[in-house]
């Protein structure tokens, strides 16, 4: 018998004890969750608003190409939605459906039903999310349990507007994609 095999050997001649594996708590957070999925969106350098402050806020600002892809704001839309991604380039507002947000973190869950070009959250300067209070989870455990219910060939979370900070402390906001991020919870 060779050395290796005797030090394989006595390897698997090895009594060891069988242990299980240890259980997952719950992960629940203790409060509201709409009111620390705001506070998460905040610290994000987002804003959360109500259907009707959105809709002054848009009237209020001077969009000459909106592209609105959520149900309850398709009448917004200015900005014809092309096969070619490119098109995109001067896109000023983008309105689109969230499936789920995170209590935790003000992660918003987006995949391939909600975008039909992938940069779309990237390439405009301004992002609204629309998302309804009923689909908020409390953290990412219970977030990535219900993706993986669900099947897609693309998703992504959006948690704030862009933002990059340097060594010397100086953050940047927009500095790779949308200059803000607005929630609307419904």
């Amino acid at each position: 018998m060779s050395s290796r095999e005797n030090i394989l050997k006595a390897i698997r001649g090895i009594q060891r004890e069988r242990k299980e594996l240890p259980t997952l708590p719950d992960f629940k957070l203790e409060g509201d969750l709409v009111d620390l999925f705001i506070r998460a969106i905040q610290a994000n350098k987002g804003e959360v608003m109500g259907e009707e402050e959105f809709n002054n806020w848009v009237s209020s600002c001077d969009f000459h190409s909106i592209i609105s892809l959520s149900e309850p704001f398709q009448s917004l839309s200015t900005f014809e939605l092309s096969e070619d991604p490119h098109n995109l380039n001067h896109l000023q507002l983008a309105i689109i459906q969230g499936q789920f947000g995170v209590a935790e973190n003000g992660a918003i869950w987006l995949d391939d039903s909600q975008l039909p070009h992938r940069v779309l959250p990237f390439i405009t300067e301004h992002l609204v999310i629309v998302l309804s209070k009923e689909n908020l989870v409390d953290t990412l455990h219970q977030a990535y349990e219900r993706i993986g219910e669900e099947h897609s060939g693309f998703g992504l979370f959006v948690a704030g507007p862009s933002k990059t900070a340097d060594i010397e402390q100086s953050l940047v906001v927009g500095a790779h994609g949308a200059k803000s991020l607005r929630v609307v919870l419904m």
